[in-house]
């Protein structure tokens, strides 16, 4: 039975996942994604004409005469939803907490990849994989993924995204659009992102507040890491430390950035502070103007 409030959940996204579908994904979902690729369809045998490339060699040797693997362009796009639920997540100090940010958005893609009739699937993680759903089509399979989003209660604590793309590998054998949520505070995660984004079309939608990159003068402050638990104190009415940290916190996002550039990976920066639906138009018509 779903409660009052998780309903009450679900159709605001429903309203806002409306407005987001005319917005932007008229016209612009197909373009932007369905450059799905190809997969296998049969084995035949070989007709002059046929590309060498294509022949299936162990086939063939079992055989003892030529065959050659058909593909035919793949008819549904699979969409997988990544969502980092990790302590970082559980952080916000003007509108919204990052992880309700985060869940919204994964109710939003899920809604706009039913209303295209294509798969989803949704996948939680920290330092471990904690929730994996194979994606399907399908109402009553969006609404467990946003309820998935919105109440999963992770045991982990801390942020392994290499962890979370090598299953990604091992359990989704056919292209996948992925998009992984989280706000990518963790170590070296450069060849395992390489690695997935050869397989799978990746964007990364990087999940920010703004508390995380400018300090405000509030005195001494208590502060814990959320995902050590590591606890200090820090006196923010200090002019050096506060621009200290916001030079940090904006190398950091910059670095980032270029990481994301350097390996071909798509990204969309997304703010608690702000609408996430001006940067999702703004990354759909970049891609499409690209294509």
């Amino acid at each position: 039975m779903i409660s009052p409030e998780v309903i009450r959940k679900i159709k605001r996204i429903q309203i806002t996942t409306s407005r987001v579908v005319t917005d932007l994904f008229a016209g612009q979902y197909e373009s932007v994604f369905k450059g799905r690729g190809m997969e296998f369809d049969e084995v035949r045998e070989y007709t002059p004409g046929d590309d060498i490339r294509s022949i299936d060699w162990n086939v063939t040797a079992r055989m003892g005469h030529p065959y050659v693997k058909k593909f035919v362009e793949e008819r549904q796009l699979t969409v997988m939803i990544i969502l980092d639920a990790s302590r970082s997540c559980s952080f916000g100090a003007v509108r919204q907490l990052k992880s309700e940010l985060a869940a919204e958005l994964s109710g939003v893609l899920a809604f706009c990849t039913m209303q295209n009739k294509d798969r989803v699937g949704f996948m939680v993680f920290t330092d471990t994989v904690e929730k994996f759903i194979p994606p399907r089509k399908g109402m009553r399979h969006v609404l467990r993924v946003i309820r998935e989003a919105l109440y999963f209660k992770p045991t982990g604590k801390k942020t392994d995204i290499t962890g979370a793309l090598e299953y990604l590998n091992r359990v989704i054998k056919r292209r996948v659009v992925a998009f992984i949520i989280s706000d990518f505070y963790d170590g070296d995660f450069k060849k395992s992102l390489s690695i997935v984004n050869k397989r799978h079309d990746v964007i990364a939608v990087t999940i920010t507040d703004p508390r995380e990159r400018e300090v405000p003068d509030a005195g001494i402050v208590d502060i814990i890491d959320a995902e050590t638990g590591e606890q200090f104190l820090i006196d923010t009415s200090n002019p050096a430390l506060r621009q200290r940290y916001a030079e940090h916190t904006k190398r950091l996002h910059e670095e980032r950035a270029r990481l994301f550039q350097s390996i071909g990976v798509d990204y969309i920066d997304i703010r608690t502070d702000e609408s996430y639906i001006k940067p999702l138009i703004s990354f759909f018509r970049m891609r499409e103007q690209r294509l």
